[in-house]
């Protein structure tokens, strides 16, 4: 497998069309490369208010702006990396129509929902046409885990 962070120095330059994995504070956002430094992402409010400033806001949230930020203001002093992980099951679009796509979207207001449409959504529908998020289904197996625990301590009791 590739190891989750890359140095700096070591990471190879956008593409268009490339998706960009940014690490936060426990989790991960996606922006999509558009050139000239410059990426789209669906901000959250708290991802919105700048810098990543990791909130319960962004769980919570019911809507989300599409913005086009410099790589370098989005990402703050988070590492990130390019992260096309879907190429082997799914079959990119053309990067100019990512980009017209991506382009298109940014200043509209969106609906937003950690499960169905975050911002790991929003990169692989506009790169694969594809709504996915691997965020979600470990999310979910944390959960239906602490479920099952629950259940059989009380069972236990």
């Amino acid at each position: 497998t590739h190891s989750p962070h890359l140095s700096r120095r070591n990471r190879r330059q956008p593409k268009l069309g490339d998706l960009i994995e940014i690490s936060r504070f426990g989790y991960e956002h996606w922006a999509i490369y558009v050139g000239n430094g410059y990426v789209v992402q669906l901000a959250p409010p708290s991802e919105a208010a700048g810098g990543g400033v990791s909130s319960i806001m962004s769980i919570v949230a019911e809507k989300a702006i599409v913005k086009k930020e410099l790589l370098s203001v989005v990402a703050g002093g988070d590492k990130y990396r390019v992260n096309n992980k879907h190429d082997d099951k799914y079959e990119p679009l053309p990067p100019n129509k990512i980009v017209q796509q991506a382009e298109k979207m940014v200043g509209k207001e969106v609906p937003y929902s950690l499960t169905s449409d975050n911002c790991e959504h929003f990169v692989n529908v506009l790169r694969y046409g594809v709504s996915r998020s691997d965020q979600v289904f470990v999310l979910g197996v944390a959960g239906l885990i602490g479920m099952v625990v629950a259940r059989s301590k009380r069972e236990k009791q």
